[in-house]
């Protein structure tokens, strides 16, 4: 096997020098280099091309699952972790192995040897990328916030900020009072991982947060429009309207 290039993301120094001690054991694995933080990772992940990415699930400025989001190239990701119920969800899905910390280093190897098996086989690292993206998807967390990259920016987006969401194609665009943000999902992924409380789908094509509604007013026979804080109106669908007077109370 060719050597295996590699890199280290955590944001945690000892976490960073536990698993490079024990690559010191891997002759046929390389580090490339090692980051603190997920920018910094992701820029390294998309410019230096690494085989393999020991990455941490919980860092401060983007997290291990937020950065698969924004991968411009796929690559074999074990996931680092302090939190059992991250862990209990690679296991049940079996697409990416997760090391528990602290862990040892025969439970390391273990997983080294996983990620070498898979490329001597020619597993594609991108399918297992894309299935822990569905497993993401398919959960029922609520979100927080949004990340969206946009050529060599990135973009993280607090849900308290954003107005409305708007349909477009494979696409959503995502309204803020600072701007608006083009993120490839679909508008049922953010109804189902936003607060109904704070959220009602009033069209097919909008996502409204409920705060920043200041008027319902009727535009045609049977049709409702909703005018925004901040003046900017949105189409109502019959079921859209049905579904704002429950959330509304009225």
């Amino acid at each position: 096997m060719e050597t295996i290039k590699a890199i280290i993301i955590d944001d945690e120094s000892l976490a960073r020098d536990l698993v490079r001690s024990y690559l010191g054991a891997c002759q046929d694995i390389e580090i490339l280099g090692e980051y603190s933080d997920g920018f910094q990772g992701l820029k390294a992940i998309n410019e230096l091309d690494p085989d393999l990415v020991f990455l941490d699930v919980q860092m401060p400025k983007l997290t291990g699952f937020e950065m698969l989001e924004l991968l411009d190239k796929p690559c074999n990701i074990v996931f680092t972790t302090a939190y059992n119920e991250y862990a209990i969800k690679a296991f049940e899905h079996n697409a990416i192995d997760y090391l528990l910390k602290p862990f040892s280093n025969e439970r390391f190897q273990n997983a080294v040897r996983k990620v070498k098996e898979r490329i001597s086989n020619s597993v594609t690292s991108e399918d297992q990328i894309e299935k822990i993206k569905n497993h993401n998807d398919s959960s029922d967390e609520l979100l927080t916030r949004v990340v969206v990259k946009s050529r060599n920016k990135i973009d993280v987006i607090a849900i308290d900020k954003i107005k409305y969401f708007e349909a477009q194609d494979d696409y959503v665009m995502i309204y803020t009072n600072e701007g608006r943000y083009l993120k490839q999902k679909t508008m049922k992924y953010f109804e189902s991982h936003l607060s109904p409380k704070e959220f009602c789908r009033i069209h097919r094509t909008y996502l409204v947060k409920i705060d920043w509604i200041a008027q319902l007013q009727p535009y045609e026979k049977d049709h409702w429009i909703v005018i925004l804080k901040t003046g900017e109106s949105l189409n109502v669908s019959r079921n859209g309207f049905k579904q704002l007077k429950l959330q509304l109370e009225i």
